[in-house]
């Protein structure tokens, strides 16, 4: 989806219409999966209920031809507007969007 670089549109912050520049939000890396959290310790029980020995918990190989069935094919787009007046910057309600790819002219 093609968008322009800037854009004439409300800041809540000036509380006017202000021209403001189009900047696509870049993913969190704060977090990370854990191997050892709640889930993954759940899962890991599930997995070995059967059998005898050690559950299944770590003696079955990783399955590597596995699809997930009904996926998505595209992610939500953040994109995030910066006032040129007062440099805030603030997103669009909603969650954004799903677009494949997200280009600016």
């Amino acid at each position: 989806m093609k968008f322009p670089k800037t854009r004439k549109t409300y800041c809540p912050t000036c509380k006017k219409h202000t021209e403001h520049k189009i900047i696509e939000g870049k993913k969190k890396t704060r977090g990370s999966a854990h191997p050892l959290s709640f889930g993954s310790k759940k899962r890991i029980k599930l997995r070995g209920h059967l059998g005898i020995g050690n559950h299944g918990k770590y003696s079955k190989p990783a399955i590597t031809k596995w699809r997930m069935a009904g996926r998505k094919t595209s992610k939500k787009v953040d994109l995030r507007f910066e006032c040129q007046v007062c440099k805030k910057m603030h997103g669009i309600s909603g969650g954004g969007f799903r677009t494949r790819k997200v280009e600016f002219k």
